[in-house]
């Protein structure tokens, strides 16, 4: 089976959907971040230091093309990783792109909760995270809108959700795509 990649913003639920699935699955989930900061013994936040975002950027697509290649996983891709070069077009010809959709309210509810371990908003009040949330959703729907399917992704904040929503997951996406024999 062809990879599956899960894009979309920041706390969409990217990774624990994917975590979900997988282990009602069996697939293999790979984190890219993590993937990147595993094979170049470096944080995210140190690649950026050292090589900048365009250093940072290459390593990704770098790190794209290998998970590309393999079968059977889902990968749960940065909330930028789409946006840049011609990443989306890649995941788009190597396997299955899904979209997380997570409301406005949700995202900004999840980053609030979890800001200090994100670099990009670490600092910012409510209004101002509101603010950079819709304006940053703006700028990445073309490329977030390129993916094979939507899949609303709101309802993750619970164990009882995250079984549900990877259920439904499995069932809506996998399943009815033909992706996954058990």
């Amino acid at each position: 089976m062809q990879p599956i990649f899960l894009i979309g913003y920041m706390g969409c639920g990217k990774s624990t959907l994917g975590r979900a699935v997988s282990a009602l699955t069996g697939m293999r989930f790979i984190d890219l971040d993590s993937y990147i900061e595993s094979r170049y013994g470096m944080a995210i936040t140190e690649i950026f230091s050292a090589y900048g975002e365009d250093g940072f950027r290459q390593r990704e697509h770098e790190m794209l093309v290998e998970v590309s290649s393999f079968s059977d996983v889902l990968v749960a891709c940065g909330g930028g990783t789409p946006c840049f070069g011609d990443n989306i077009g890649l995941m788009n010809r190597c396997g299955l792109t899904v979209f997380l959709e997570a409301g406005v309210a949700r995202l900004h509810q999840r980053l609030m909760q979890g800001r200090h371990k994100r670099p990009l908003i670490v600092g910012m009040d409510s209004a101002q995270l509101l603010s950079f949330i819709c304006e940053s959703l703006k700028k990445r729907e073309p490329f977030y809108s390129q993916a094979s399917i939507r899949f609303k992704s709101d309802l993750l904040d619970c164990e009882a959700d995250k079984e549900t929503t990877a259920r439904r997951f499995i069932n809506e996406v996998i399943e009815n795509c033909n992706l996954y024999r058990k």
